[in-house]
């Protein structure tokens, strides 16, 4: 009796022959991508290699010139608004919230997509506010401006607003850009639990390598609008793929606290 082909891994989120511009500026070009379901992918590459691109489109924020985006199997862009967005949940970089907007108004605006004409505001809505501050440890900051909350509690603001809208999938464009070392680790220790005790899939734009490393369990590796590598991070931060992407000399050594691989720059002299 012969086995079975391996199956390929499930993928909610799927981005087919992708081109994606900004006017006359094409950033990204014939781009196929299969986003692994329940996992937590990091995509890096150098600056303007179309990170940020890809994930504008990946969260229909940016309309593609060519190609689709697929959810469930349906193009994102005929799919209605609202829908998306109680599947999706997307963070900018350094989003900002309007003047005097307090954390929980922040945080109530993750129920946005489920309410409409016949359902409006409810006690489950507030409940399940209360829980994303409590669970974000933001309930002492309800009621402080997030314009007052340093960077490191912005984004966990933020964050408590995607766990209110409740969505499946999370994108977040470069969520430590500006914060110290200790704030990052905040950051993604957060990202990882809502992966792990949500299992929510969470796609993220990260430039720390070594952060990449730590917290992904799947790597898609950009250069030039494109994909050069993707897998896992042992399988994706190589001397040679380091190399070729980021023109990088550096050793790969196993990470001591966690075992993941560690890139180590060598001198340029």
């Amino acid at each position: 009796m012969t086995g079975s082909p391996t199956a390929e891994p499930a993928s909610r989120l799927r981005a087919r022959g992708l081109r994606l511009a900004y006017g006359d500026d094409v950033v990204v070009d014939g781009l196929d991508l299969d986003l692994p379901d329940g996992a937590v992918t990091a995509v890096v590459g150098p600056n303007g290699c179309g990170k940020s691109t890809l994930l504008r489109a990946l969260g229909r924020l940016l309309k593609p010139r060519a190609g689709e985006v697929l959810l469930d199997g349906r193009r994102i862009d005929r799919i209605p608004t609202r829908e998306v967005a109680r599947i999706i949940g997307v963070l900018p970089q350094s989003p900002v919230a309007p003047d005097g907007l307090t954390v929980a108004d922040l945080v109530m605006r993750g129920r946005h997509p489920h309410q409409n004409w016949f359902r409006q505001w409810s006690p489950a809505d507030q409940q399940i506010v209360t829980e994303a501050l409590e669970w974000t440890d933001m309930r002492d900051l309800a009621h402080r401006p997030v314009e007052a909350l340093s960077g490191g509690q912005r984004q966990r603001a933020w964050i408590s607003m995607a766990v209110a809208q409740g969505t499946e999938v999370l994108l977040l464009d470069e969520p430590t850009t500006y914060l110290d070392l200790s704030h990052q680790i905040d950051v993604l220790d957060l990202v990882s639990r809502l992966h792990r005790e949500r299992d929510r899939t969470i796609v993220m734009v990260l430039h720390d390598l070594n952060l990449a490393a730590r917290y992904a369990d799947h790597v898609v590796a950009m250069r030039g609008g494109r994909i050069v590598a993707q897998g896992t991070p042992a399988e994706v931060f190589t001397v040679d793929l380091l190399a070729d992407v980021f023109n990088l000399a550096a050793l790969v050594v196993p990470d001591p606290a966690t075992g993941t691989p560690l890139v180590v720059p060598l001198p340029r002299t």
